[in-house]
């Protein structure tokens, strides 16, 4: 006796499941982890830091050229249909914003947010999907260690271009035009 394969899960089975917060991963559906305060803090920092210097034609003080987009649904393959925390294309590449769910365009930026529930699926499987797909810039933010890693694409593999922790300040790439206070992220006050 054999039995079947489990069937792979697309945008559509998302559908289905009307208002929840989840994606499909490798065809298997894994729900979003309920945000912690620290976890809806860093991502709400990140999208207030970008927005206003890069998310224009050109930034109010830095330089634009971004559409930047928070909890956007992303399918990358027909099996993997991602809700990043925040998320970027270049102006340059794609110059109508992302519309439609889901967006069926590569962003040129992701970034999650690690949750102690969902760290696995973001530090590993997400990891090799965003790689394999061509997404050039992967942030992971960690609010309990309070560090950022950035990864930079290449060829088809990620290494590491830059770790922060709080207290640091960095050109943090692709948006090294402006510098950025890592302690924003984790819950440190502006000036």
């Amino acid at each position: 006796m054999s039995s079947a394969a489990p069937r792979l899960l697309t945008f559509a089975d998302l559908l289905a499941l009307g208002d929840v917060s989840a994606e499909v991963v490798g065809g298997t559906l894994v729900y979003k982890a309920d945000p912690s305060g620290e976890h809806a803090d860093a991502q709400a920092a990140l999208a207030a830091f970008l927005r206003p210097e890069f998310h224009r034609k050109s930034g109010h003080g830095g330089p634009g050229g971004w559409w930047i987009l928070t909890e956007v649904d992303i399918e990358l393959a027909a099996h993997d249909v991602y809700r990043p925390d925040v998320c970027g294309w270049r102006r340059e590449r794609l110059p109508e914003r992302p519309s439609g769910r889901p967006v069926r365009v590569r962003p040129d930026w992701v970034c999650e947010i690690l949750s102690s529930s969902n760290a696995a699926t973001d530090q590993v499987d997400k990891f090799r999907v965003y790689a394999s797909s061509g997404v050039p810039f992967y942030w992971i933010g960690d609010p309990e260690r309070k560090i950022l890693t950035v990864y930079r694409l290449e060829g088809d593999r990620y290494s590491v271009a830059l770790q922060a922790k709080q207290g640091e300040t960095v050109s943090a790439p692709p948006f090294e035009a402006v510098p950025l206070r890592v302690g924003l992220l984790f819950g440190e006050d502006p000036d």
